[in-house]
């Protein structure tokens, strides 16, 4: 039976406690200043991303690993007689899992197995970890494959977005939208469907009342919830996780409810004070 190695990449947002315990193997995005090219998590933080933004007054653009990338990170294991499982951000969002698909293409048919998770962030994470306790048990990368793609639609993906200048400095809303947004205080909220970005609805008020909003949605579907993991995910607003995953465990079933910090590029879409639910359904 070959040994497994599990791959992921930056935009999974995984904790690194849990990358080290599980020898799970990070393949980085870029995050790109002008001429430089920044590896996500390894050459810069989410804190470092946002106070150079505050300096410079603009964000940085995001590129995905190169198939030379992927093959920097594949080509040791596969020495080694591995099997590689990747498990990429969403193809709808990213050129990320092309690119692994044709470094794939350079490796023994069925060494690299490349894997859309659909999703984003802890989105992705709850896949993975999914796939580390399968591989765990001895399952195969068929097996564990198929596991992921029964799994992969039931992936709750819901996080709040405190600002709208990230997205109108990256391009996604308009300068008219971002400044009614703003005097209304309307704070977006985002789900992530068909492996989409997707507007789900907007609270106008404080902050407060938009995550009270969205933990009462996750807390009316406690009874679907698988109750393994919930994962908290934020950018910069700790406090606000915490308080989260303590309801959380207060109101629902879930053995785990784990907290993950979002990298810098996911950072560089939402900005600052962005938190998240995922949850997988029954």
């Amino acid at each position: 039976m070959s040994r497994i190695k599990i791959f992921a990449d930056s935009t999974s947002d995984l904790p690194k406690a849990w990358a080290q315990q599980h020898e799970v193997g990070i393949v980085p995005l870029y995050a790109v200043f002008g001429d430089e090219s920044l590896k996500d998590g390894v050459d810069i933080s989410p804190e470092e991303l946002y106070a150079r933004v505050g300096r410079e007054g603009r964000l940085p653009k995001t590129a995905a690993p190169s198939p030379a990338d992927f093959m920097a990170s594949f080509g040791p294991y596969i020495d080694q007689g591995y099997s590689i499982l990747y498990i990429s951000l969403s193809s709808e969002l990213s050129s990320t899992y092309q690119n692994a698909l044709l470094a794939s293409g350079e490796y023994p048919e069925g060494s690299v197995t490349v894997f859309d998770s659909l999703n984003l962030s802890s989105g992705i994470g709850v896949l993975v970890m999914q796939a580390v306790r399968a591989a765990e048990q001895g399952k195969s990368v068929s097996e564990i494959v198929d596991l992921l793609t029964g799994m992969r639609p039931k992936v709750d993906t819901e996080f709040v977005i405190d600002t709208l200048d990230y997205l109108y400095m990256g391009g996604r809303c308009s300068g008219m939208q971002n400044l009614i947004g703003s005097l209304l205080k309307i704070r977006p909220v985002i789900k992530v469907i068909n492996g989409k970005m997707t507007p789900a609805y907007k609270v106008r008020g404080k902050r407060e009342k938009a995550i009270d909003q969205m933990l009462t949605n996750a807390l009316s579907k406690a009874d679907e919830m698988d109750n393994d993991t919930i994962i908290v995910v934020h950018s910069m607003c700790e406090e606000d996780a915490l308080m989260l995953q303590k309801t959380l465990k207060e109101q629902t079933k879930a053995k785990h409810v784990e907290l993950s910090t979002a990298g810098c590029v996911i950072s560089s879409h939402c900005g600052p004070k962005t938190i998240g639910l995922i949850y997988v359904k029954a």
